[in-house]
């Protein structure tokens, strides 16, 4: 499969701020890929960069063959762009939502009402067509947005976090979606804030302070992930973390539910070590994508700090 998503050496800076920096990427045709770091970190940046709603201040990106800074018309062609807040009308119905954008495609007469049909049952919200999207869940607003997003059936799908603050059910649901969407061709390339969402897509990407710091499949990131992590029991979890938060070689030390998860740098430390320092209990535990942003994370925090 060919790349449909191309950056080399993608750069924004905003005064001395240097949001997206030196940043090099190739998504591949029909791939789900999931930009990830905390905030501030250049998601969004990157995402509106690669949708031409921004100019780089050097390097160049291209997108369904198309240099977005010198074709920009065409890549918008090409692309779907589902940001944060998608400017739904909450006095309009979901039917009267559709066809407002429908219009703006220029999608008209029967083909309007084949993809309007066929995308409300994809959703499940055929029920709702004549419901104000002001009066719908959250969830149902996110899949109403998505249903605008595809009507000119791009190519390429751009979401900037599109679940974010929706329940776990619709949450699901949508996925399921992306996946249906992508199993006939599309493209998603989405940032998200979850970490069992990144899971499942094809490749993740972490980004942090504008750098693409790791890039791979979410199994091979796990595989990679040098630092040691550990599930901790104690009968007393803040003293235990306070205590091994200042020991040489812990990364981090994180609540896990009623327990601790404890990253070390396996060069300086052991955990028969720390547990000479302070009683613990532990057993060694794979990483979660999670363990991963989070030691990722650190990692970088550390190395900014030097």
């Amino acid at each position: 499969m060919s790349s449909i998503i191309i950056a080399e050496n993608l750069t924004r800076k905003f005064g001395t701020l240097v949001a997206v920096d030196h940043l090099n990427l190739n998504v591949t045709e029909g791939e789900i890929f999931a930009l990830v770091g905390p905030d501030g970190a250049g998601k969004t940046t990157t995402m509106r960069l690669l949708c031409g709603l921004m100019d780089p201040t050097e390097g160049k990106a291209i997108v369904a063959g198309h240099d977005v800074s010198r074709d920009v018309d065409a890549v918008k062609d090409q692309i779907g762009y589902m940001a944060q807040r998608f400017g739904l009308y909450n006095d309009l119905t979901v039917e009267e939502n559709m066809v407002f954008y429908s219009d703006l495609f220029g999608i008209l007469g029967q083909e309007r009402q084949d993809l309007m049909t066929r995308l409300l049952r994809m959703t499940r919200m055929d029920p709702f067509r004549k419901r104000p999207a002001g009066k719908l869940s959250g969830g149902m607003k996110q899949k109403l947005a998505l249903m605008c997003t595809l009507l000119h059936k791009p190519r390429v799908l751009f979401l900037d976090e599109p679940t974010n603050g929706v329940d776990p059910v619709s949450r699901r649901d949508f996925w399921a979606i992306l996946y249906q969407l992508v199993r006939e061709g599309l493209t998603v390339f989405a940032t998200t804030a979850y970490l069992d969402e990144a899971e499942r897509a094809n490749r993740v990407g972490f980004m942090y302070q504008g750098k693409m710091i790791r890039c791979d499949t979410p199994a091979k990131l796990k595989e990679g992930l040098a630092q040691g992590v550990y599930l901790v029991m104690s009968d007393d979890n803040r003293r235990t973390r306070e205590t091994l938060l200042h020991e040489p070689g812990v990364l981090t030390i994180e609540p896990s539910g009623a327990n601790l998860h404890l990253f070390i740098d396996p060069n300086l430390t052991s955990p028969e070590k720390l547990a000479g320092i302070t009683p613990f209990a532990y057993h060694p535990i794979p990483p979660s994508l999670e363990d991963v942003f989070i030691a990722l994370a650190r990692q970088e925090e550390v190395h900014s700090a030097v």
